[in-house]
């Protein structure tokens, strides 16, 4: 398909569906025992806060590996980068299996495993940058963190049904023998880059990495971005984190805060395919980030306040839909404002940014509930008002002038 002046590949699409495929993967086994905690406890004699461990060592060491895994991709490329992760989560997935009984050993092959994460999530502008025109950018990111919902999703339905039917250590074997199967297939299928450039010569990547990341922190809308990033990817883990004692002081039923959390889920799957569809259609980034901060700010309100199910339905669904649709927009506009910056680099700082905050927010959230009740709802109204601030920073947020320049026409 000629689009001016380059050429765009069908194999473009071949690239991303083994991509998502490795980032799918790579969130399943992160939140492998967010679902069976009780039972994972159990099984293994310790306690709820050691299984809640297991996931959240992944926000730790995302903090330390993010930037040196940026490196890596904007220096050597896609096809080793990924190809690092892709074999980190492999390796560790088949180990974890394997030395299943043994929680210290699990524990170990989590921490490998979250060491692959950044080197896959990272990418996922950079592949964008790689293989599709600008005007398709948005959308590759956001079919990107499409594969990170569907893995997540995935884990909360299967891992239940297969602890029922196999046992943890045989759920966690066969999850092992997939991320096998994942590194074989990224090998096999993952090229580097496509024969010629999918866009304009002055539109190709980017900067010596470091100087980029310096470069980057001058920039005022990227400064913006990285609050706005904080606080929304922050509440988002938090609230999925805590869902469940979120909800229980209203009197729901286990069953009835995972329902919550999976509407959350599809919402946000369907804003992350939607939402930057729209973005590349009509070469717009900031009102579409603007208005998914105003809706994640609405869905919370609910969560906050809903004292009936299905309002809390909606509300999830609300929240989902707006917060999640953000990534996607927010790292491709971030890839545009801070030209020639790696787009590893400047996925890798948003997404540290969410896992920081992450933290902070959680253990806030459990030392400021009520000791009485349990309650959240002071919790929740500070995050709130944190969404409100940041809606303030992406009310502040200028057009890339790369987006508005791009003249390639489908």
């Amino acid at each position: 398909m000629e689009q001016t002046d380059f050429k765009v590949y069908g194999y473009r699409w071949v690239v991303l569906v083994t991509f998502m495929f490795v980032v799918a993967i790579n969130q399943l086994l992160w939140i492998t025992f967010a679902p069976i905690t009780g039972n994972a406890a159990t099984y293994y004699g310790v306690s709820d806060l050691s299984i809640g461990l297991l996931s959240m060592v992944f926000m730790i060491v995302y903090i330390i590996v993010s930037i040196p895994a940026s490196w890596v991709i904007d220096t050597y490329g896609v096809r080793i980068a990924v190809g690092i992760g892709a074999v980190l989560t492999g390796v560790f997935g088949l180990m974890r299996g394997i030395l299943s009984p043994n929680y210290t050993y699990v524990l170990i092959a989590q921490i490998g495993i979250a060491i692959g994460q950044p080197f896959i999530l990272n990418a996922v502008t950079t592949v964008a940058a790689r293989w599709f025109p600008i005007k398709e950018r948005a959308t590759a990111a956001g079919l990107g963190s499409l594969a990170m919902y569907l893995g997540i999703v995935a884990a909360l339905v299967l891992t239940p049904y297969l602890t029922l039917t196999s046992q943890i250590s045989g759920m966690l074997t066969i999850y092992g023998i997939v991320s096998v199967i994942s590194v074989i297939v990224f090998f096999v299928f993952v090229k580097e880059r496509p024969p010629t450039a999918p866009c304009r010569p002055d539109q190709e990547e980017r900067s010596l990495v470091f100087e980029g990341l310096k470069e980057s922190l001058r920039i005022k809308n990227f400064l913006y971005l990285l609050v706005v990033f904080f606080v929304g990817l922050g509440v988002f883990n938090a609230v999925t984190t805590w869902i469940e004692d979120i909800v229980r002081p209203r009197g729901f039923s286990i069953i009835e805060a995972g329902a919550i959390g999976g509407v959350m889920i599809v919402g946000g799957i369907i804003g992350a395919v939607l939402i930057p569809m729209l973005s590349d259609h009509y070469r717009k980034r900031t009102p579409y980030l603007l208005a998914a901060v105003i809706g994640a700010i609405l869905g919370l309100v609910g969560l906050t306040f809903a004292l009936s199910y299905w309002l809390m339905l909606v509300s999830g669904f609300v929240f989902g839909f707006f917060l999640l649709s953000a990534g996607p927009v927010g790292f491709q506009y971030g890839a545009e404002i801070t030209h020639p910056t790696p787009e590893g680099t400047s996925n890798g700082l948003l997404l540290m940014m969410g896992q920081i905050s992450g933290i902070v927010f959680i253990l806030a959230m459990d030392i400021f509930k009520s000791p009485v009740t349990g309650s959240m709802t002071t919790p929740l109204l500070v995050l709130i008002g944190l969404m409100i601030l940041s809606l303030l920073f992406a009310a502040r947020l200028k057009e890339a002038t790369t987006i508005l320049t791009d003249s390639g026409s489908g």
